[in-house]
């Protein structure tokens, strides 16, 4: 049995008997036919090339074609379309709080009850004065009958019958104001009920069960918000109002500022999918000239449940929260378009140092013109309150 050695380009060695002749022959045959092999692989390994991986697969569709309808895209603001104070009309100690803050209630339910005891006694007062008014009206009516015919018998002198005359229309007098403080007992021992005026979410309260309220002045016990429908403001610039007048003539529709419940919008808010809340434009206020309008720092206004506000200081140097509405910002300020009087002093700066019903001393200043182009909105002080040294 021989060995073989073999390498690429070598030459090969066969030892053999001679008496295995013939399968020598065979053995080196098949040798010679494995080292062309690989000095031919060996030859054609500088002509391999890189192939490129197949494409990768892809889903692909023809466009579809769909009537669809052409939107503007604005940014607005939200409004309740009705907000009130919950006030107490009447004195009288808190007796209950019938709602959970925050909750939404229904109209005409109760939400808070003040002490009863008064106007209940009060109603019960003047039913009895209507009753015995009405037995002297009575009294009067037969006494003037009677007086009446005796001096037609010429038994009785006509001043006396006239003098019963007077009596019956005064007592008559008497039972119309009693029915009247009968009516004004049954208001005030209503009020004691505070009843929630129409369907929206009741803010937390500000009075406590116990405390007296309606002493001296109306005391506000919460805030009551309706939220649905609600308000959205927003504004469309000229080449928008022009656009929508175009196609309403194209569909032969008119366009009146007044008139444009046919213009559907639709809504959506932070953090909710697409617009899925459906309205119509109320109204539109053409772009124009303010002569006077006012305006104060856009920094200075707040945001509550009931909206915009501002914190004002009084003549007293006491903080009061009034509710706003505003308009378009001016750079650094902002149009006030209702809720603010020119005479009102607006807290611009420290405004986390004022809260509604805290003494503070003011120091004044004024607002300045280029305040829009400024990036402080105080202009130069002026002089100091006089109530505030």
């Amino acid at each position: 049995m021989g060995r073989i050695a073999f390498g690429i380009g070598a030459s090969v060695i066969i030892q053999q008997p001679p008496s295995a002749a013939g399968k020598g022959r065979r053995l080196r045959q098949a040798v010679l036919a494995a080292i062309s092999a690989v000095v031919l692989a060996s030859c054609n390994s500088s002509k391999n090339a890189y192939i490129a991986p197949p494409p990768p697969k892809v889903v692909v569709a023809q466009p579809l074609q769909q009537p669809v309808t052409l939107y503007f895209e604005l940014t607005g603001n939200t409004q309740a379309i009705n907000s009130v104070d919950l006030v107490a009309r009447v004195q009288g100690y808190l007796e209950s709080i019938d709602y959970k803050d925050g909750s939404f209630v229904t109209k005409g339910t109760q939400l808070f009850g003040i002490e009863r005891d008064t106007y209940q006694q009060q109603l019960d007062q003047a039913q009895a004065s209507l009753a015995a008014n009405e037995a002297t009206l009575e009294y009067n009516k037969a006494e003037y009958q009677r007086q009446s015919t005796l001096a037609r018998q010429d038994f009785a002198s006509q001043s006396i019958a006239q003098q019963w005359r007077a009596n019956q229309d005064s007592a008559a007098a008497q039972v119309l104001s009693a029915k009247a403080a009968i009516e004004l007992a049954k208001i005030n021992l209503g009020y004691t009920n505070v009843l929630a005026p129409f369907d929206g979410v009741v803010t937390n309260h500000l009075v406590d069960i116990g405390a007296l309220v309606g002493a001296g002045s109306a005391t506000k016990l919460a805030t009551i918000v309706q939220m649905d429908p609600l308000y959205v403001y927003f504004t469309l610039s000229e080449s928008q109002v022009l656009t929508i007048k175009e196609n309403n003539a194209k569909a032969g529709l008119p366009f009146r500022t007044t008139d444009l419940g046919g213009i559907p919008v639709e809504t959506g808010l932070q953090g909710e999918e697409g617009y899925p809340h459906k309205g119509h434009m109320d109204y539109a206020s053409p772009v124009g000239h303010l002569d006077k309008a006012m305006l104060t720092r856009n920094d200075a206004i707040g945001t509550s449940q009931e909206g915009p506000y501002v914190l004002v200081v009084g003549p007293d140097n006491v903080v009061q929260r009034k509710v706003v509405k505003t308009g378009d910002r001016q750079g650094q300020l902002r149009i006030i378009d209702s809720g603010l009087d020119p005479s009102d002093w607006v807290v611009t700066e420290g405004i986390q140092r004022a809260f509604p019903g805290a003494k503070v001393e003011p120091q004044r200043t004024e607002l300045t013109a280029n305040a829009a182009d400024s990036s402080s909105a105080a202009g130069k002080p002026a002089a100091q309150n006089p109530a505030a040294q």
